[in-house]
């Protein structure tokens, strides 16, 4: 067995490694390597887990770059294509393409990867060959289609007969020359004009050819095969994204961007760039494209835009808790781009020299230009080259998808090797001073918040610490803030040295706590509010991020002082999750509740981000979005922008968005398993009744839901590798929905779910076929299960279940009672409930369960129901208290007075009982401030069912 080389800048780890990778190499090959030879391997074995792969499965490609001299010499870019061509030729299908596609591109990435890693290619070489292969494979992999498809629907063809192809534009990295490792592939594709194929065995719409021929292609560079894959596509920068069309003509593509294009489709069409295109094609794109992209005059309207998709990307780095990114983090590769785009986007509609997709001629140009200095100019490029190659390098060591600096020792130091250097602590040196330096350049060029130190006057010195002379009530009354806050200043500030927030951290809160002490004179009670801003500061000190977000943006660090002093339980909301603080940003998105329809289709949007298979993060994607709607809705409700009802309504629609993907990542999971249940019909046979608040249109914050489930499938299995009986499918399916409501993540329980209101409640069966649903309800059930009936409300499935519940629902509520049975039962209920439930005592009256109060309107509300809805079934319709109240109005069974009292007295007192909660106030006010037209509820029930005390 040959020797091993030895490499004493390894660690143990890194060297066992090698090792492993080096007994799995052909011994013949290995010991025809000279000394250099084997350490080269033995260093490449090291440092990247991906090599190695490759090269015991394809010994010849590691002899022809070590024995044949490929290491020492880079490949050249237009040698790729012919390569391939020989590589395709006489490819007899789909799954042959496949895998010689995916042998070449490992073979061609292996030699890259190679000379890279041991620092013999410079990073122009490697970003140049790494786009020059990506943009050889797609149009191999095209062609190759093209003809495949032949046979059947021959030639796509324009108006005068020729011979049309399709166009994919190259977006992005790939776009500007200059990919990276292990990118995705950012693509659009189109074609030249309509038309139809000639020369098959069958016509088709060359649209539609189109979409065919795109829809294999992304499939054979996607992928995962036994070989890998090519590449990752990503479709969705094409007109209306994953909504639109695979393919559009050239003509449609121009009708977009002229009557829809966005400026972030000006930002990405900035590095289009069409592969393997003919002349002709070329000419039509630019021609279409550059009045779109570079407007004539000089357009400072691109410094917002580009503003705005940064805080959108930093917005992102915090939510999903990433750090050490040096593409997306501050100072990253994206910012260097930003810099770049800034000034073709504001610049190049005059200046045809900033009209390319790469960055570094556009850079030299940006000099030449005047815009940019020397110094600045040396930053980015010198910062770009240094991450670029810090990125080419993450990626190699497992052809994986990676921007993120590695935590664990061993991969530091094989990135550190991998970068010339001997240990992590000097690399991780250099990259932030190079981020640093690219930061500064993006602030200059896009702009930074205004230097506020001068209004600040001398509150900073409040926060330096002991040992300053400073008069602090003098500076506290400077500013209208009230002496006694100081005390409470020294208690926060001496806390929060005790923590640990790094150097960073501390700097910026040395900053933004002057600030907000600034904003916190135009509130009352100032030092309630202090104390609950600092709650909220307390929870976020060691995530700089966070403490960035709100010194970067004065709008959103206005928001929360304005949102701690209106409200405590908005405090405590963003105490505990403080993700929610992106939501402060937008101040015009902050309080404005989205429209009825709005909560389900951003959800279904929202959960599009999120890949399929990873449920840890979809489950956590939908808490989020219910704290970030809840809290856009409690803004809106303390500022009076919403009155309750409709606070109540928006808080309705977002727990029945939430439920239908509740039930469609359930039934997903579900039906994955065991397959769907035999139906007579198309559909899931499966629906969710509310009951209680959310039935009757009435939820409130933290309000719990009452949920029952119902499904209307017979006798019969699932269909699945795993089948089981229908009726056994539709319970796991409501245990699942309970558990992705009731698991606890990072972001707490989604809602607290009651399913007790089913039939013979906790020991009924969880999920009740329609038929003995209905079955018990005639027969078994007590008055107060038809009360909880009154306010039972259709919130998801089948429409034919919706139909089908609905006349049920109507039928039971206007079926004749014995009226003596009924006050008796109604009257009693109410009696146990008030013993158990209510908290008034001498000094305090429970608004919801005191005498007069809230539940009494809905016992008053439901008796007239059940009493009048035999002889008057529009009673019946709505679910809600206040429209049942109208329509007994209307039908004259309740008179003007008493109707509007009621309705008034139940809005005014649920009013309340929303501020309280927000608050941080329990249900109960001190009975001085009982309402009087409670007494008044108490009359109407006096006349309607007697005495209910």
């Amino acid at each position: 067995m040959t020797s091993v080389p030895h490499d004493n800048k390894l660690s143990p780890a890194l060297t066992q490694q090698a090792q492993r990778a080096w007994e799995r190499l052909d011994p013949a090959l290995l010991g025809q390597l000279d000394e250099s030879g084997q350490a080269n391997l033995w260093r490449l074995l090291a440092l990247s887990e991906y090599l190695g792969q490759v090269w015991s499965r394809d010994p010849e490609a590691l002899a022809q770059l070590l024995l044949q001299g490929q290491l020492n010499e880079g490949a050249e870019a237009d040698q790729y294509g012919p390569e391939l061509a020989t590589v395709m030729a006489g490819c007899p299908d789909e799954t042959q393409a496949m895998a010689r596609l995916r042998r070449y591109r490992h073979r061609a990435l292996a030699r890259i990867a190679a000379r890279d890693l041991l620092n013999l290619a410079p990073v122009e070489e490697t970003l140049a060959l790494l786009s020059a292969l990506a943009e050889a494979m797609v149009v191999a992999a095209r062609d190759f289609l093209a003809a495949h498809l032949a046979p059947q629907w021959g030639v796509p063809t324009g108006a005068q007969g020729q011979p049309l192809q399709l166009m994919i534009l190259g977006m992005g990295k790939l776009g500007g020359g200059e990919l990276n490792f292990s990118s995705d592939i950012d693509l659009i594709f189109t074609y030249l004009e309509n038309g139809v194929t000639q020369g098959g065995r069958r016509e088709l719409d060359n649209q539609q050819y189109f979409i065919r021929l795109g829809q294999k292609l992304v499939n054979l560079l996607a992928q995962t095969t036994v070989d890998g894959f090519c590449y990752r596509v990503d479709m969705r920068l094409r007109p209306f994204g994953d909504a639109g069309p695979l393919v559009v003509s050239l003509a449609a593509l121009e009708d977009y961007y002229q009557e829809q294009g966005r400026e972030w489709e000006r930002y990405a069409m900035v590095k289009a760039r069409l592969l393997g295109a003919t002349p002709t094609e070329s000419q039509a794109l630019h021609e279409l494209l550059r009045p779109f992209v570079y407007r004539r005059y000089l357009d400072f309207s691109a410094i917002d835009a580009l503003r705005r998709m940064k805080g959108l990307i930093e917005s992102q780095l915090r939510r999903q808790a990433l750090s050490n990114n040096i593409k997306l983090g501050r100072g990253g590769i994206r910012e260097v781009e930003f810099v770049a785009q800034t000034y073709q986007l504001i610049r190049g509609g005059r200046e045809p020299s900033l009209r390319q997709s790469p960055l570094r001629p556009v850079l030299a140009e940006l000099q030449r230009l005047g815009l940019i200095d020397h110094r600045s100019h040396r930053a980015l490029i010198e910062g770009y080259d240094l991450l670029r190659r810090v990125e080419n390098r993450l990626q190699a060591l497992n052809d994986s998808q990676t921007q993120t600096l590695p935590a664990d020792p061993d991969n530091q130091l094989r990135l550190a090797l991998a970068m010339g250097e001997d240990n992590a602590e000097t690399l991780w040196q250099r990259i932030q001073q190079a981020m640093a330096d690219i930061h500064q350049v993006f602030r200059d060029t896009i702009g930074a918040e205004q230097d506020e130190e001068s209004e600040l006057g001398g509150l900073p010195a409040l926060w330096q610490g002991p040992g300053l002379d400073v008069d602090a009530e003098a500076i506290l009354a400077e500013h209208g803030l009230e002496a006694t806050l100081w005390p409470r200043i020294r208690t926060v500030r001496d806390e929060f040295s005790q923590r640990r927030t790094g150097p960073r951290g501390r700097e910026v809160l040395d900053k933004l706590i002057p600030r907000l002490l600034q904003k916190l004179a135009r509130q009352k009670d100032q030092e309630s509010v202090w104390l609950r801003v600092t709650s909220v500061l307390a929870t976020i000190l060691t995530r700089t991020t966070y403490l960035e977000l709100l010194l970067e943006n004065p709008g959103a660090a206005r928001q929360l002082v304005t949102l701690c002093a209106a409200s405590p339980w908005i405090a405590e909301q963003l105490s505990r999750y403080p993700i929610l603080l992106d939501e402060l940003i937008d101040p015009v998105a902050l309080y404005q509740p989205l429209p009825p329809e709005g909560y389900a289709a951003e959800l279904r949007e929202y959960l599009l981000r999120v890949p399929e298979d990873d449920l840890e993060q979809q489950m956590e994607s939908l808490r989020q979005f219910k704290q970030a709607h809840q809290l856009r809705i409690a803004a809106a409700d303390v500022t009076r922008v919403l009155p309750v009802m409709k606070v109540s309504d928006h808080l309705t629609w977002l727990a029945e968005a939430i439920i239908e993907q509740v039930v469609n990542l359930a039934w997903q999971q579900l039906t994955d398993r065991h397959g769907r249940p035999s139906l007579a019909d198309e559909g899931r046979g499966f629906a969710v009744i509310a009951y209680g608040k959310l039935g009757g249109l009435e939820l409130g914050y933290g309000s719990d839901l009452d949920l029952v489930f119902l499904h209307n499938a017979g006798a019969g299995e699932t269909d699945g590798a795993k089948p089981i009986d229908n009726s056994h499918f539709y319970v796991k399916l409501a245990q699942r929905i309970l558990h992705l409501f009731a698991t606890r993540t990072a972001s707490g329980v989604l809602y607290e779910v009651d399913t007790r209101l089913r039939p013979s409640g906790s020991a009924g069966l969880l999920v009740s076929q329609i038929d003995r649903f209905e079955e018990y309800q005639q027969q078994e059930a007590w008055t107060w299960e038809h009360q909880a009936l009154v306010r039972a409300r259709f919130v998801y499935g089948d429409d034919d279940l919706a139909a089908r519940f609905a006349q049920l629902r109507r039928r039971l509520l206007c079926q004749p009672r014995d009226a003596a049975k009924l006050k008796e039962d109604v009257v009693s209920m109410r009696a146990k409930m008030r013993d158990h439930l209510d908290r008034s005592d001498k000094q305090q009256f429970d608004l919801k369960q005191g005498p007069g109060g809230i539940t009494d309107i809905e016992f008053i509300t439901q008796y007239l129901v059940l009493k009048e809805a035999a002889a008057c079934p529009a009673l019946a319709l709505w679910s809600d208290n206040v429209r049942i109240l109208e329509t007994a109005l209307a039908e004259d069974k309740l008179g003007p007075q008493a109707a509007d009292r009621l309705i008034q007295t139940y809005i005014d007192l649920r009013d309340t009982s929303h501020h309280k909660v927000l608050a941080g106030a329990g249900g109960t006010v001190p009975l001085a401030e009982r309402p009087d037209a409670c007494e008044a509820v108490l009359g109407i029930w006096d006349e309607l069912l007697g005495d209910p005390s």
